[in-house]
């Protein structure tokens, strides 16, 4: 598995970190999905340039770090249908 352990947003110290593919391998949904899913989720980690780089009609590069809280978070959210 290639995520990583770090202090992230929401301060627990050793959270680990999952990718887009790691997190629609372990939900069997598309990578697209997951990124849709979680890119405006509070607690991700969106690494890339800015919105600047749309303005000019050049594709926006973004890699998403999920940390395993925000996953669970979400999958609650969803197992419950309040999405």
């Amino acid at each position: 598995m290639s995520a990583f352990t770090s202090q992230g947003p929401s301060g627990m110290a050793g959270e680990r970190f999952l990718t887009v593919a790691e997190v629609a391998s372990m939900w069997s949904l598309s990578a697209v999905c997951v990124r849709r899913i979680f890119l405006q989720e509070p607690g991700v980690l969106v690494l890339g340039q800015r919105q600047v780089q749309a303005k000019l009609r050049r594709r926006v590069y973004r890699t998403l770090r999920i940390p395993e809280s925000v996953v669970a978070r979400v999958r609650q959210r969803l197992a419950n249908g309040s999405a």
